[in-house]
């Protein structure tokens, strides 16, 4: 195989770009960029300093990756941004290189991020993540696996969205977002679990009800955070792997849980 690059396309001799890629018309490579095999890039596409561009992803066009962090305290200084294998970005979506925080920005393997969506410095995005048109992470966001956040969503910085959760549209999150949750309304609020994300991926209703026992003491029982953890844990003291995962989410939680509209209504 070789590399089909448009002859509008200005492409640094020093990018390393693997067997198969196609560069569209109009794109800008820089120099210190590495494209993996397969990949397409449509038209109009500008790859800064730092880009780190996986197997078969496809770009299209207007899409922006690894240009500089929009944070007043970055000087310059080279960092990365990753774009996991099979990954989609549609038209105009922006993706900003790391700061020294944390030196890279990482979007994961077999997601979808649609027009215009931005993903900020320092982000983790995990595997199998939709961002629907115009979705704002701040820097320093992390989503774990299976994350789908709605159309025109903004999400603070340092904010966390755990797997398998799901964030309605039109929405602001500025606390964290806890695993296997649907999360909606204005303020957020937890409306319940992501049951039909949580079926199409094979959890089975034990699974299922396990979690939802799990949110119910975390959620309802009138207790605060220390004393529902710690109710739960002598309840079950070899809890599950998901239960596990919930309860070191909440532990990692720095900005706080986003609170269950069941819970605050009966308040």
């Amino acid at each position: 195989m070789s590399v089909d690059i448009h002859s509008s396309s200005v492409v640094s001799s020093k990018a390393r770009i693997a067997d198969g890629v196609r560069i569209g018309p109009f794109c800008l490579i820089e120099d210190d960029v590495e494209i993996g095999t397969g990949t397409q890039l449509l038209s109009h596409v500008v790859l800064g300093d730092g880009a780190r561009i996986g197997n078969d992803v496809r770009i299209h066009a207007g899409a922006v990756i690894s240009t500089a962090p929009q944070d007043l305290k970055y000087a310059g200084e080279p960092t990365t941004a990753v774009v996991g294998d099979r990954t989609v970005v549609r038209e105009c979506a922006t993706i900003n290189r790391g700061t020294v925080a944390t030196g890279t920005t990482i979007v994961g393997s077999d997601g979808l991020l649609m027009a215009y969506a931005h993903v900020a410095h320092d982000c983790v995005i995990g595997n199998k993540v939709i961002l629907a048109n115009s979705v704002n992470l701040g820097g320093h966001c992390e989503l774990g696996d299976w994350v789908i956040i709605g159309g025109v969503t903004a999400v603070h910085q340092f904010s966390k969205i755990g797997e398998h959760a799901m964030v309605g549209g039109f929405t602001r999150v500025v606390q964290d977002v806890p695993p296997y949750t649907l999360a909606a309304r204005e303020p957020l609020k937890v409306e319940g679990l992501n049951l039909v994300g949580l079926r199409r991926r094979g959890f089975t209703r034990d699974d299922i009800a396990a979690i939802e026992g799990f949110y119910d003491i975390y959620y309802r029982s009138g207790r605060n955070t220390t004393d529902a953890l710690k109710y739960y844990e002598d309840m079950h003291p070899e809890p599950t792997v998901h239960a596990q995962k919930m309860i070191a989410f909440i532990r990692s939680s720095t900005r706080g849980l986003v609170r269950s509209y069941a819970a605050s209504s009966s308040s």
